[in-house]
């Protein structure tokens, strides 16, 4: 998906909602189970068709697929299948190795599974993203400052010559590898206090936002000092909208939780 058209999504629907599609099998409906082959897939196409009208993204998290092997592939490619084309689709499998793994990982994501976008981990350096950004009209989401607490550990640690911290010198380092309409950011939510300084590293990029709902994330002060003139922000609830009731009337719940957010996004426009 090319950038105009994700933009164009997001002032058309006044909404940046990504909807994280974390099939956890253990928290699926019980009902499900018992009348589905593909309990998985009949869950995500439900919650699909119950919230296409609020997202403009799904990202569903590849380690909830591949915990369950052939059957969490099926399960998966199925779901990719289904979501619109008018939305744009992130598989956040967070890879990245050297150069000839990262090409046959971005084959895989881009051309057998037809995603928009894959979530990458710059940690090897250059020569480990680069193979993704050869796809056209695919993007690379590289992570900069992640919302667990573990983000702490590393991702602050401060240079002591010239009081940078390594989260920062990734995003300077990174954007120069590819362009904003390639290339975006992973910036956790828990952080919001930090977006004013990401803008002035990463002004024009697009940065994808985990955190909000179950993690604690805060809407307003992300918003606030995080969007651009084309809100460049693509903010991802899962647990608390995929997950907003466990029985028979769980896509409705996830309609309404969706829509709660989504109405909240309208009011930056």
């Amino acid at each position: 998906m090319k950038r105009k058209d994700l933009v164009d999504q997001i002032f058309s629907k006044k909404s940046f909602l990504c909807v994280g599609l974390d099939a956890d099998f253990d928290r699926i409906p019980q009902h499900l189970k018992a009348e589905f082959e593909d309990p998985v897939f009949e869950f995500n196409k439900q919650i699909i068709d119950a919230t296409a009208p609020y997202c403009v993204a799904y990202k569903p998290n590849t380690a909830f697929y591949e915990a369950r092997g052939v059957a969490g592939w099926t399960s998966l490619q199925k779901t990719i299948d289904y979501i619109p084309d008018t939305h744009f689709i992130i598989a956040d499998a967070k890879r990245g190795d050297i150069g000839n793994t990262s090409k046959q990982y971005a084959k895989a994501f881009f051309e057998s599974m037809s995603c928009d976008a894959l979530t990458v981990a710059p940690y090897m350096g250059e020569d480990s993203v680069s193979p993704f950004l050869t796809f056209e009209d695919k993007w690379v989401i590289v992570l900069g400052l992640t919302s667990n607490k573990g983000s702490q550990d590393f991702q602050f640690i401060q240079n002591k010559e010239t009081e940078e911290k390594l989260f920062e010198a990734v995003l300077k380092k990174t954007q120069s590898w590819g362009t904003i309409d390639n290339l975006m950011f992973v910036v956790g939510a828990t952080h919001p206090e930090k977006f004013a300084d990401i803008r002035k590293i990463v002004p024009d990029h697009f940065l994808l936002v985990p955190g909000v709902g179950a993690q604690g994330g805060d809407l307003e002060g992300l918003v606030r000092h995080g969007k651009n003139e084309e809100i460049g922000l693509l903010v991802n609830s899962s647990r608390g909208i995929i997950f907003a009731d466990s029985g028979k009337q769980f896509a409705d719940a996830s309609a309404q939780a969706a829509k709660r957010l989504s109405d909240q996004m309208a009011a930056f426009f």
